[in-house]
């Protein structure tokens, strides 16, 4: 893994991306003209951080695609909620203003963006993302994604994003430090018309929910546990999931409701 500028840069983007580099404790290479595919191998590498003036690429050798960050999905949702629509997450999620929400699988922000729009200035948003280049590719966009939809830019920024598994962190935090804990991993089952997430999946961490897991995040939530995974999936039942089905949808979400479990 390296680090490099975008084919068009000036000495400001490359100490800058030296910077990324630093951080991340990745070699910066310098680019010298040469396309991002025959980088990737004369330096024998499978993957790369490609470093520019609006965004941040991540790419993957011999995939014509690069992930970089966009709200996606977010920016309708945000739409539908400003017109009094409902959004499926939001009614799992029970969500009101001033509301805590710890997102275990943070990937392109989309259900952050929304849930940060409906908890408002007042609430607390921060999200985890377990793949450090992921993060930081999130992490930035949030920042600098240019809009003028200004319902999105607060929601923005009212984000922390944390470098961090889920795993490690919930055993972690306090006791009922969150009003609500949500999941969202990789489908075991993939969603094959879902071709926003593709670049994605040659980044994502493919950590499974287990146990242990569940037990710490009912511990951290004050109101509810939200997991959103396909409509096959076993673990709804495995954990005690109370499903909210969807016709024709392709994903459900399941409630661990904590009010009537301590």
């Amino acid at each position: 893994m390296f680090v490099t500028t975008a084919g068009r840069t000036n000495e400001e983007m490359k100490v800058h991306t030296k910077e990324i580099s630093n951080k991340l404790g990745i070699p910066y290479i310098d680019r010298r003209k040469k396309g991002v595919q025959a980088l990737l191998q004369s330096m024998q590498c499978d993957q790369c951080m490609v470093v520019g003036k609006e965004r941040i690429e991540l790419h993957t050798i011999n995939e014509a695609d690069p992930l970089f960050f966009h709200p996606s999905s977010s920016h309708f949702r945000l739409k539908r909620l400003l017109r009094g629509e409902m959004d499926p997450l939001i009614e799992a999620l029970e969500l009101e203003e001033g509301m805590a929400v710890l997102d275990c699988t943070l990937g392109m922000a989309s259900d952050s963006i929304t849930i940060s729009h409906v908890v408002g200035e007042k609430g607390n948003v921060v999200s985890l993302e377990g793949n450090r280049y992921v993060a930081l590719l999130v992490e930035k966009g949030l920042q600098q994604w240019e809009t003028n939809f200004k319902e999105m830019r607060t929601a923005m920024n009212n984000i922390t994003v944390i470098c961090n598994r889920y795993e490690a962190l919930l055993p972690l935090l306090p006791d009922d430090s969150f009003d609500c804990v949500y999941f969202d991993p990789m489908f075991d089952v993939p969603v094959n018309e879902s071709e926003g997430i593709q670049p994605l999946r040659n980044w994502a961490v493919y950590d499974s929910i287990t146990e242990e897991t569940i037990k710490e995040a009912k511990r951290v939530a004050k109101k509810r546990v939200v997991l959103k995974n396909h409509y096959r999936s076993p673990l709804f039942d495995q954990f005690g999931f109370t499903v909210t089905k969807r016709p024709s949808a392709k994903f459900h979400f399941g409630v661990i409701e904590l009010s009537n479990n301590r």
